[in-house]
């Protein structure tokens, strides 16, 4: 029915007219899928609603599942239903998760919250024992379906970032984590082996003679060079202690949403992909549990969405 206190945003795989924003799955290392298709998708076509109140732009409430073209929400024939009084209430198929951090998003002292379940009636449930299980998990109290700033929405294939207005403004600009990588680049780091001048590059580029490196098992930063190379394997040896790994490019995550703070640039590094990002936003992301097939979690770079690997996750860099 229409409603004139609320704006109804929903959010699913389907392309049908009632779905607001699209959402594909998310492949890892920031690549697009064969025909930017997904052969069997895991996220409901009609996925969640999100209804922002219109006399308070403050509160916005998301709710499982969505209303099709018929103006009924669609459930999947497996999902869980149950009914409470007159009411029935249910949950998609694999679930619609979410997790409010605990502190300011963009206070540089948030840490993870704990994932909960949102169900049709916008109430908020304990996990099931595996995503599709068919018994719903316990009401939680004193949690509440309202989005905060930096709330984690989990489709079972894709993950969503809320950002409030008000915590966007707190955070840095695109404009200013370029200018931290360019103090950076002033200062003209230099490869210890090549003796030429390294750059920071902004995103994702191709190989240079001026395109840094890093060790992830020390930190150095370094340029390309055959020196240390390990035949017949990716390992190589830092050239500055001495210690053997796997060596991969930088490059500077400039996405201003993902950040947790506007903190010098004492830069840290995802592990494997090589993001560059600061401390606090590195260590943030690294301790968060993304949700992962049927009952797995996972830390994943927010970036390029490459789960991290090793202990803990990143790496500092050292610059000669």
């Amino acid at each position: 029915m229409p409603d004139e206190d609320t704006d109804m945003f929903q959010i699913g795989r389907s392309s049908e007219a009632p779905i607001d924003f699209v959402v594909m799955d998310t492949v890892p290392g920031d690549k697009c899928c064969e025909g930017n298709k997904v052969l069997a998708s895991t996220i409901s076509r009609f996925a969640c609603r999100i209804l922002a109140d219109r006399n308070n732009p403050k509160i916005s409430r998301i709710y499982a599942a969505g209303f099709d073209s018929s103006r009924n929400i669609f459930l999947g024939e497996k999902a869980t239903k149950w009914q409470e009084g007159m009411d029935i209430d249910g949950l998609t198929t694999n679930g619609v998760l979410i997790m409010h951090p605990q502190g300011s998003f963009c206070g540089g002292d948030a840490v993870p919250g704990i994932w909960k379940e949102v169900s049709v009636g916008g109430g908020v449930y304990t996990l099931r024992e595996s995503r599709s299980a068919q018994q719903k998990g316990k009401a939680v109290e004193g949690v509440s379906n309202v989005l905060q700033d930096g709330t984690l929405i989990d489709l079972c294939g894709a993950t969503l970032l809320w950002r409030s207005a008000e915590g966007l403004a707190k955070s840095p600009t695109k404009e200013y984590l370029e200018s931290l990588v360019d103090k950076v680049n002033a200062e003209r780091p230099m490869c210890p082996v090549g003796l030429n001048t390294l750059v920071i590059p902004r995103k994702s580029s191709s190989d240079t003679d001026k395109q840094p490196y890093v060790y992830l098992n020390c930190g150095h930063v370094q340029g390309l060079h055959d020196w240390g190379v390990e035949k017949g394997s990716n390992s190589r040896t830092c050239s500055m202690c001495f210690k053997t790994g796997p060596m991969v490019k930088l490059s500077m995550g400039i996405e201003p949403a993902f950040y947790v703070d506007s903190g010098p640039p004492t830069f840290f590094a995802f592990n494997p992909c090589g993001h560059i990002a600061t401390e606090k936003t590195v260590k943030y992301w690294a301790s968060v549990p993304i949700p992962h097939g049927t009952a797995a979690f996972d830390s994943f770079c927010p970036f390029c969405a490459t789960p991290l690997e090793g202990h803990p996750g990143y790496v500092k860099l050292i610059f000669s």
